[in-house]
């Protein structure tokens, strides 16, 4: 089984000479350097497979659930800002891809587009949340978010401080202006308190439950876990799910990468909730690899967004669709015998 990583190397390529420079680097922008990202990247690719030989049965259906909600795949689209840099229609294209293939989206907290728009789609989406300078600002963006159908809180806790490489990353140049651009949920009032507010609330334990209770009761997936003890304190607080990342790299340049981090975490919680990944995954062979490693789903995130600034919608539904079938080839050639069938044994590190 190959990653088959020409195509997707070509569609950032192609992705990058569309965009205007101070968007490609933002898309681009990480907490290390060149040197440690690309090795972070490289351990998908350094893994080997070992497959079976003998399978009385075979199954290539991909259809799984993620807390109850079926769909026909488990590589789902990560939350990303500032989706219209890539394309005017941002997340509403995405959504509209994601639609049609019968998966699923997370949206941002920093996102240009009115939630009921996304909704629209038809497309089951999660919400991610970050804590606010204001809490009832936070409040008010999840209450609009839960009217307008999301179906879990995705609660991200890694990034109190993000330190990128490239000082140019937090430009001012962006559609509509980088206040509607980044939180167009939110009314002009709410905009100017988070602008007059300097402190930061760090999360807490404690505000998984308070975000369950505001959101009338919807699951939250902690979002951001990188150590088996975080992930057994956030169950025991009441996380629903965990979702292992390093937010794409831009958390702590050294830090471990998501693939080193997810066995211990399925090890710990993986009989208790269901453990998603992301950050890193570039083909259907590393969604296989962390399938098998014990994820229920992995969530896919900068190639979602150079398929949208190539083609749109269009675009997006074409990076899934080659994302699914190369995870179908890997699942057939693995001689798994099915997605449910998936074990640690089949990956070699």
């Amino acid at each position: 089984m190959t990653t088959m990583s020409t195509w997707i190397r070509e569609l950032e390529l192609a992705s990058d000479q569309l965009l205007p420079s101070h968007v490609r680097e933002y898309f681009s922008a990480s907490a290390s350097d060149t040197a440690v990202a690309a090795a972070a990247l490289g351990e998908w690719d350094a893994v080997r497979f070992r497959p079976r030989a003998f399978v009385s049965e075979r199954s290539l259906d991909l259809s799984t659930s993620v807390l109850g909600t079926s769909l026909a795949s488990p590589i789902l689209v990560a939350p990303m800002a500032q989706q219209v840099a890539a394309n005017p229609a941002g997340e509403r294209a995405v959504a509209d891809a994601v639609a049609r293939l019968g998966t699923l989206l997370a949206v941002s907290t920093n996102n240009a587009i009115p939630f009921p728009t996304i909704r629209d789609a038809g497309a089951p989406w999660w919400f991610q949340v970050y804590l606010l300078p204001d809490r009832g600002v936070t409040r008010a963006l999840v209450e609009r978010a839960v009217a307008a159908g999301a179906g879990a809180l995705v609660f991200t806790v890694d990034t109190t401080r993000l330190l990128m490489t490239d000082p140019g990353v937090e430009p001012t140049e962006w559609p509509a202006g980088p206040a509607r651009a980044r939180l167009t949920n939110l009314t002009d009032d709410e905009r100017a308190i988070l602008e007059a507010s300097t402190v930061v609330e760090s999360p807490t334990l404690g505000d998984i439950a308070w975000l369950r209770d505001i959101s009338g009761g919807l699951p939250v997936i902690v979002k951001g876990i990188l150590r088996a003890d975080d992930a057994v304190a956030a169950v025991d607080a009441g996380a629903s799910a965990v979702l292992v990342s390093t937010h794409g790299g831009r958390r702590m340049g050294a830090s471990v990468t998501s693939l080193a981090a997810l066995p211990e975490v399925v090890a710990a919680v993986g009989d208790r909730v269901e453990v998603y990944l992301d950050s890193g995954i570039r083909s259907g062979a590393h969604a296989f690899t962390a399938l098998a490693l014990g994820a229920r789903a992995v969530f896919v995130g900068r190639p979602v967004m150079w398929g949208l600034a190539t083609g749109g919608a269009d675009g997006v539904e074409a990076v899934l669709t080659r994302l699914t079938e190369e995870l179908t080839v890997a699942l057939d050639q693995s001689g798994a015998g099915g997605l449910g069938k998936l074990s640690p044994d089949l990956v070699v590190r």
